[in-house]
C-alpha cells in the first residue's frame, strides 16, 4: 500500500517499509505530486493554518483512491473541514501528546510559581536578584511560589488533562478538574463548566487545556479573570482562542493575576506588535508543548496493516 507521510513529522519510516508499504514523503501544505495521488493513505499534522486547509480541500477533490487518513494531531478539526468523502476512514493523534503537552504544563506553571522569567532578566542584567532569593514564607498571600499544596483547577479534563493532573500531584498539588459534568475521572475530583465561576476564588493555579470550538471561545473573560485570587497562575496549552488576549493582558498589568504561561495564543503566531510581548509575569512559547507525536509509529503500522487487508470498497473495522 501507498502511504504518503507528512515531511515535517520526523518518524522513520522504517517499520512501514519493513511491512511492505511504500511511502513517500510529502508537503502537506503543497498540491500532491501527481504520480502519488493514487496513494490509499495519508499521515499528516493536518493543520488549518497558513493555507494548509486550501491544500486539504484540494487533496480530497483529487486523491480519488485514498482509503484512511491518519493525523498527527489530537483534533481532526481540519480534516473534517476540508471534506473528505466518508469512505475515507479517519484516526486521530488521541494520546500521541498527552505527555509531552502534561510535561510542558508543569514547566510552565513551575516557571511561573518559582519567578524564573525575572530570574532570567536579572541574569541577562548579570544582577544578583536577592529580591528572588533568600528567606521567604512558603505559601506567599500575594502570588504563587510553589506547587506544593497549590490548589490546581484543569478545565479540560480529557486525556491530556489527567496527564497534567498526575505530573502537578506529584509535585504536591491539589488537582480538581473541569468537564462538562461534574463526577470523579481518573481518581480527580471533576466539577461541572457551569460551576466553575464558584470555584476560581480559591484557585491558585488555573490550566486550560481547551479545545477550540465555538463554545470555548474566549472561555476565560475579564470577569472570571477577576474572579480569580491576585496570587493565582493562568497556564493556557491548549487552544488561544480559549482566552481573551486583552482581557488576560489587562489581567497581569493591573496585578489581577500574579503571573501567567501560553503556549498558544489568539491570534498565532503572536503579531509582533502584540502587547503581550512585554506584560509583566508572562512566559510565552511559540506552541511548542507537543509536536513530538509518543508512539505514533505503532499505532500507524498496526492500522496500515488492517487498512491492506481490508477489502476495498468496504467500511474498515479496528482502526485506533
Amino acid at each position: 500500500m501507498k502511504i504518503l507521510l507528512t515531511d515535517t513529522s520526523f518518524l522513520d519510516p522504517a517499520p512501514l517499509i519493513a511491512e511492505g508499504h511504500e511511502v513517500v514523503l510529502f508537503r502537506e501544505s503543497a498540491p500532491v505530486p501527481a504520480e502519488h495521488r493514487d496513494a490509499e493513505a495519508m499521515v499528516l499534522w493536518g493543520g488549518g493554518g497558513s493555507g494548509n486547509l486550501d491544500a486539504l480541500r484540494d487533496m480530497a477533490g483529487y486523491m480519488t483512491r485514498l482509503r484512511w487518513i491518519q493525523t498527527l494531531a489530537a483534533g481532526p478539526d481540519a480534516i473534517l473541514a476540508a471534506g473528505f468523502p466518508d469512505s475515507v476512514a479517519l484516526t486521530t493523534g488521541r494520546h500521541f501528546h498527552d505527555a509531552t503537552v502534561a510535561e510542558h504544563t508543569l514547566a510552565l506553571a513551575l516557571a511561573c510559581a518559582r519567578s524564573l522569567p525575572q530570574a532570567l532578566a536579572a541574569q541577562h542584567e548579570h544582577r544578583w536578584a536577592r529580591e528572588l532569593g533568600g528567606a521567604k514564607p512558603l505559601h506567599d498571600p500575594d502570588r504563587l511560589t510553589t506547587l506544593i499544596g497549590a490548589r490546581a483547577l484543569v478545565w479540560g479534563f480529557g486525556a491530556i488533562g489527567q496527564a497534567t493532573a498526575r505530573l502537578l500531584g506529584a509535585v504536591g498539588a491539589q488537582v480538581r478538574g473541569v468537564a462538562r459534568s461534574a463526577g470523579t475521572r481518573a481518581g480527580y475530583e471533576v466539577i461541572a463548566v457551569e460551576d466553575i465561576d464558584a470555584a476560581l476564588p480559591s484557585t491558585d493555579l488555573l490550566v486550560m487545556i481547551l479545545p477550540a470550538t465555538p463554545e470555548t471561545a474566549g472561555a476565560l473573560g475579564a470577569e472570571r479573570l477577576a474572579l480569580l485570587p491576585r496570587r493565582a497562575v493562568v497556564i493556557n496549552t491548549g487552544r488561544g482562542s480559549t482566552v481573551d488576549t486583552l482581557a488576560l493582558d489587562a489581567a497581569l498589568r493591573e496585578g489581577g493575576i500574579a503571573a501567567a504561561g501560553l503556549d498558544v495564543t489568539d491570534p498565532e503566531p503572536l503579531p509582533a506588535d502584540s502587547p503581550l510581548w512585554d506584560a509583566p509575569n508572562l512566559v510565552l512559547t511559540p506552541h511548542g508543548a507537543g509536536g513530538r507525536p509518543v508512539g505514533a509509529m505503532e499505532r500507524i503500522v498496526r492500522n496500515a496493516a488492517i487498512v491492506a487487508a481490508a477489502p476495498a470498497g468496504e467500511p474498515i473495522d479496528g482502526l485506533v
